[in-house]
C-alpha cells in the first residue's frame, strides 16, 4: 500500500487494508491477484454511496484486472439504471518511499 493515499481499500484479494481518510474520494487498489468480480462489487458499492470511485493499478496484470472490473461493475449498475464512464490517466504514487507510475481510473456517472 502506498503511504500518502486517500481513503484506501485493497479489493479482491481477501485481505483488505484499514482505511485512512485524507480527502473525500475513495481509492480502490487493484493487483494482479484481485478478482475482477470482487473489485466490480466494490466499485458498484462506492458508486452507489458516493457517485464516483477511483481505481488504481500498477502494471499490466493489475490494469487488466481493473479494466475487467469496470466492465463488470457497469453491468451490475446498469441493472439499476446507473450508467458509468471511466476516465483513465496516469498518477504518481509513493510506495515504500519510491515513486511509481500507476494507472488511475476515475469512474463517474454518465
Amino acid at each position: 500500500m502506498s503511504n500518502a493515499q486517500p481513503l484506501e481499500r485493497a479489493v479482491g484479494e481477501g485481505n483488505a487494508a484499514p482505511a485512512r481518510q485524507q480527502r473525500s474520494a475513495e481509492v480502490l487498489k487493484v493487483s494482479t491477484r484481485s478478482r475482477p468480480s470482487a473489485v466490480a462489487g466494490a466499485i458498484a458499492g462506492v458508486m452507489r454511496e458516493n457517485g464516483s470511485a477511483e481505481v488504481q493499478s500498477i502494471g499490466a496484470g493489475a490494469t487488466n484486472q481493473a479494466i475487467k472490473a469496470v466492465a463488470i461493475a457497469r453491468a451490475y449498475l446498469s441493472e439499476e439504471g446507473i450508467d458509468i464512464v471511466c476516465i483513465p490517466s496516469f498518477i504518481d504514487v509513493a510506495i515504500d518511499d519510491e515513486e511509481r507510475t500507476a494507472i488511475r481510473l476515475l469512474i463517474e456517472r454518465r
